[in-house]
């Protein structure tokens, strides 16, 4: 069945971070896919993307959760959704991992072919434009999967450039990890605090006063870090403000240090 570019049936994978930690950048993405013309729907049968255990090593949980992530959203026109190291999981290695069952093989490469993050998808797939407005400076934190899986960097800045009052200051090492990495983090918190302090002397060296990005994992990496640091810088998912929901409390305001 062909696409329709200008009415297209979207299915939304929501992400557990999004759905557990920061719901209206689901909300979020909802608004602006219909915005974009889209039909956005939310699979109910969606569960992680099986990520977590894929880098832990336990094939055979995450090909499960593979299968059941591709029958839930492989009807549709495309998948979307707001983070590019969730995305990365399902376009690259997804195919990899089934690749000794020919069927799942098949239908992996397909729903990759289909998948897009969703600042990469409102610009290059929707050509949006944004209405919004946000009177502040900001900086932007590339997304370690998004920037080198998926080639996500001048998609969201191109988007940003629309807001009216937003001025976009570049931040040193904008492209450097923040610490996060998933079960990283975990594993090597030392390591992980120390990336993050980085990152933080980097943000305060721009002199934005808020950051964006387009993974939540990262950015409560960074606010939680922000906060421990004493540093008043807000966070949102970049998605909030192209959405113009930026009234309620930024990603950490509020959390006890």
């Amino acid at each position: 069945m062909p696409i329709s570019q200008t009415n297209p049936r979207v299915g939304l994978f929501v992400t557990c971070l999004v759905d557990l930690h920061r719901p209206s950048v689901g909300f979020a993405a909802v608004d602006l896919l219909e915005q974009a013309g889209c039909r956005v729907e939310v699979p109910q049968t969606q569960t992680c993307c099986g990520q977590p255990a894929y880098n832990s090593g336990a094939a055979d949980p995450a090909r499960a959760l593979a299968k059941q992530l591709i029958a839930a959203f492989e009807h549709y026109d495309y998948l979307v959704a707001p983070s590019g190291s969730c995305l990365g999981m399902i376009k690259r290695h997804y195919p990899e991992l089934l690749k000794d069952d020919p069927a799942w093989h098949s239908r992996a490469l397909a729903l990759a072919e289909r998948s897009h993050e969703l600042l990469s998808f409102l610009d290059e797939t929707m050509a949006w434009q944004p209405t919004t407005a946000y009177p502040g400076s900001v900086t932007y934190h590339d997304g370690c999967s998004g920037l080198r899986e998926l080639g996500i960097e001048q998609q969201p800045r191109r988007l940003l450039a629309g807001v009216v009052g937003l001025k976009l200051v570049e931040m040193a090492h904008a492209q450097t990890c923040c610490g996060f990495g998933g079960t990283f983090c975990i594993k090597y918190p030392d390591i992980s605090a120390r990336m993050a302090s980085e990152k933080v002397a980097s943000i305060r060296a721009s002199g934005a006063d808020t950051l964006l990005g387009g993974d939540l994992g990262c950015l409560l990496n960074i606010s939680g870090r922000l906060t421990r640091l004493g540093q008043s810088v807000r966070v949102f998912h970049t998605a909030e403000v192209l959405a113009g929901m930026t009234d309620a409390p930024a990603i950490g305001e509020g959390r006890s240090t």
